[in-house]
């Protein structure tokens, strides 16, 4: 067993999060997508659809997206639970975690894509070239990125964490958003104190350095 991972990008950073707090360590293969290696002739047979990470089991099957690998770890090891513990608590920690990934990292993505220079010529994920850099996707994305925040500062102000009293898998896609964000200048203003609370508590977790 091993994961394609890439130390620098946010949804790997999502996989080995989930992967401390579950104490599982597995081997990692590095793909340099700064220098597009997801379309190396290599790694394409493992992904033609070029994007990382990607968990290879021993009996050769291939699974990618982040949530999906997680998802197997999940099941493969339930301790500690992370993704809920019972058909309620499944859903809401589902529902959680999809508002952050469509509201947050997608937010944060439209920004990324659109304004960094790694990403000329390719701003959606898995394309190798052809696709424009927008800059009013950065734009509005920038103003979802405000929008994400509000709303999870006023869901952090009802509960500890996300999705409820206990530490899940939408507390990781959150954390790794906003520190994203950070390389694109959008930081967590000081109104959003329930945002800091949070951050700052998470930050804390060893996992969080993973």
């Amino acid at each position: 067993m091993k994961l394609y991972d890439f130390s620098l990008a946010p949804n790997p950073r999502r996989v080995r999060i989930f992967l401390a707090e579950k104490g599982i360590e597995i081997p990692m293969v590095q793909v340099n997508t700064r220098e597009a290696e997801q379309f190396s002739d290599w790694f394409q047979k493992i992904n033609p659809r070029g994007t990382i990470p990607v968990l290879e089991l021993d009996d050769g099957t291939l699974i990618s997206e982040s949530v999906a690998i997680c998802r197997y770890f999940e099941e493969t090891q339930p301790e500690p639970p992370l993704m809920g513990r019972d058909a309620t608590d499944r859903a809401v920690v589902e529902m959680w975690n999809r508002r952050v990934e469509i509201e947050g990292i997608g937010a944060v993505a439209a920004v990324l894509r659109n304004t960094l220079p790694m990403f000329e010529d390719r701003a959606i994920a898995g394309i190798p070239s052809g696709v424009p850099q927008l800059p009013a996707l950065a734009e509005r994305g920038r103003g979802g990125y405000g929008i994400f925040l509000e709303r999870l500062d006023e869901r952090l102000g009802e509960s500890r964490f996300i999705a409820g009293d206990g530490f899940t898998i939408a507390d990781i896609t959150a954390f790794v958003a906003i520190d994203t964000a950070l390389r694109v200048e959008m930081g967590v203003p000081e109104a959003r104190a329930n945002v800091r609370r949070w951050q700052a508590e998470v930050a804390a977790r060893p996992s969080a350095s993973a």
